[in-house]
């Protein structure tokens, strides 16, 4: 009879035990997908300022030297929104992406 409560009582455990780590699995999974999706939403915003800040720099400049389009594909959000505003009263293309 003890040998049969403690077989219950160790397969309850077990069960109990696959249920609380297949939870924290399913969380750790959500959050990786949202970390994913948050990065991958990051590397489109980079991608669109890129795109738009070098159709502006063509407008103003006319044809873009390798360097400038590698530079601007390089840069982070925040150097490309300060190009952006710098297009707008700066004389020459060195001087927005100084």
């Amino acid at each position: 009879m003890l040998v049969t409560r403690i077989e219950k009582w160790m397969a309850q455990t077990t069960l109990e035990m696959r249920q609380e780590l297949q939870q924290e699995m399913q969380q750790q999974l959500l959050e990786i997908q949202r970390q994913q999706l948050l990065e991958a939403e990051q590397r489109g915003e980079e991608k669109g300022e890129a795109a738009l800040l070098l159709r502006q720099l063509e407008r103003r400049f006319g044809a873009l030297p390798d360097w400038a389009r590698d530079r601007v594909r390089a840069a982070g959000t925040v150097a490309m929104e300060e190009w952006g505003l710098r297009v707008l009263d700066a004389g020459s293309l060195e001087e927005v992406l100084a």
